[in-house]
């Protein structure tokens, strides 16, 4: 029997509970999820790129079957490259979902041999946004409940530094 493997593809600027909470519905699913970070030098991102896979390998040790690598490019190219015919996305409200259709009918015609598959996170965490994170840890407020324990020192580290 082939293995059920999918990519969750992201900026993860940082990873938050949100995103492990999809992560851990995905992780039951199917039987290897590579969490792809994104270099996506378009959004300026808080952490480089060997940071956020660090901080994304701090939050995943109790996933077995869970891998984080980064890319640069098409999602649709990770995913073969490492035998996916799933990419993971997760929706947090309707406003997500008009961009990830878009995405998910683009990625299909791009390779319609990879699907989709929206997964909701749980109710607690869909306000819940890496962007929202940054904005509170920089003004010093308290990240707990959104981030793990890692990603918060991280984020404190980060704003505590001279720039």
């Amino acid at each position: 029997m082939q293995k059920k493997i999918a990519v969750y593809p992201g900026t993860f600027d940082p990873i938050t509970n949100g995103h492990l909470d999809i992560l851990q519905r995905a992780s039951s699913i199917f039987d290897m999820v590579y969490i792809a970070v994104a270099k996506n030098l378009h959004k300026n991102p808080l952490f480089n790129d060997e940071e956020r896979l660090e901080l994304i390998e701090g939050c995943i040790r109790d996933y077995p079957n869970v891998k984080v690598d980064n890319f640069d490019g098409l999602v649709v190219e990770f995913a073969r490259k490492k035998g996916a015919t799933v990419i993971i996305r997760g929706l947090r409200a309707i406003s997500d979902f008009d961009y990830e259709f878009q995405m998910a009918l683009m990625n299909r015609h791009l390779s319609d041999e990879i699907d989709t598959v929206f997964l909701m996170p749980h109710e607690d965490y869909t306000y819940l946004s890496s962007s929202t994170v940054r904005e509170i840890a920089k003004f010093g407020g308290d990240v707990d409940g959104f981030v793990t324990e890692n990603v918060k020192e991280a984020l404190i580290n980060k704003f505590r530094s001279p720039k």
